[in-house]
This record gives C-alpha cells, structure tokens and sequence, in this order.
C-alpha cells in the first residue's frame, strides 16, 4: 500500500508516493529528497540538529511523521539562500562566529528564522537564549549565536520598517 504526500519544499511543489506511513520528515528529506543539511542528531526530538519550518513554523523533523503534513510547505536549510544572497540569519551567524563543526548550524539557523518569524526573538538575549533552548550545540557556539539572532531581528525589523 501506498500513501501519497503532497508537499512545497523550499518553494517546489511534491508529490511523493510513500510505502510506510511511518517515515518521518527528516528521513523523507534527507533520504529521499536528498537535501542532507536538515542532520539527524539524536533522532529523539531532544537537540534540535533537525529543525526545519513546516508553514512557517519550527518543528523537529525527526519527530513529525510525513503523512501527516499533506498540503504543508516545508523550509529546510537549503531554500533560505536567495541565489548567492544569503538569508540575514546565516550572515549573521558569519559574522558573529556563531558555529564551529557546523553540525548543529543549520538546526540553530532554522529554529532562529523561526524564532525571529513568530515574533519571539526580541532584543533580549535571555529571551533569545530561552527561545533558542531546544537547539544544542556541542561546541559551545551559545554567545556568537545569540548575538547573531539579534543581530539578524534588528536587520530584519530594519528592513520591514523601511519597505512600510
């Protein structure tokens, strides 16, 4: 038996036909999809390596079984870029020194957008630190990544404030 799941992955239409209902989002990516920044940390939704935006919001993907996001758009790590430009998160967490081995990066970027989408992120590093605490970083990055998500809030509000 078969289920079809139709989704928008980084601004692509899908339509995926899938042989177990139990795959999960991060499998179906990396596996499947092939787009292998999304990594595959604890597997127990616990460190965050696996965060992607599902409609906008951070989901741990190892966590979310994929049959049951018929009809979502899902961001990964690979369609924030726009062309060579990249997203002002990733610039920030460049220019803040915001990662190290890289593997948690683009988990700690995504739930960022996230966090900075939802309205959540501030201009309080503890709130920042609090929103970003599901993500961990084993190399201890923690102080160049909050001052890169706000960094990155106070470009974004910039930007939206001279678009309006």
């Amino acid at each position: 038996m078969n289920w079809t799941v139709r989704l928008t992955v980084n601004g692509e239409p899908r339509t995926l036909a899938l042989d177990d209902p139990r795959v999960t989002l991060l499998d179906l990516l990396r596996e499947r999809l092939h787009l292998t920044g999304t990594k595959k940390g604890c597997d127990r939704g616990q460190c965050g390596a696996c965060t992607v935006l599902v409609d906008g919001r951070r989901i741990n993907s190892c966590l979310t079984l994929a049959v049951s996001l018929d009809g979502a758009a899902i961001t990964t790590i690979e369609g924030l870029a726009q062309g060579d430009q990249l997203h002002p998160v990733q610039a920030a967490f460049i220019d803040h020194d915001a990662l190290q081995c890289g593997f948690c990066t683009p988990g700690q970027i995504m739930s960022a957008v996230g966090l900075i989408n939802e309205g959540q992120a501030g201009d309080d590093p503890d709130r920042v630190r609090e929103g970003m605490s599901g993500n961990l970083c084993r190399c201890s990055a923690y102080v160049g990544i909050v001052e890169a998500v706000l960094d990155a809030q106070a470009t974004l509000a910039d930007k939206t404030e001279r678009a309006a």
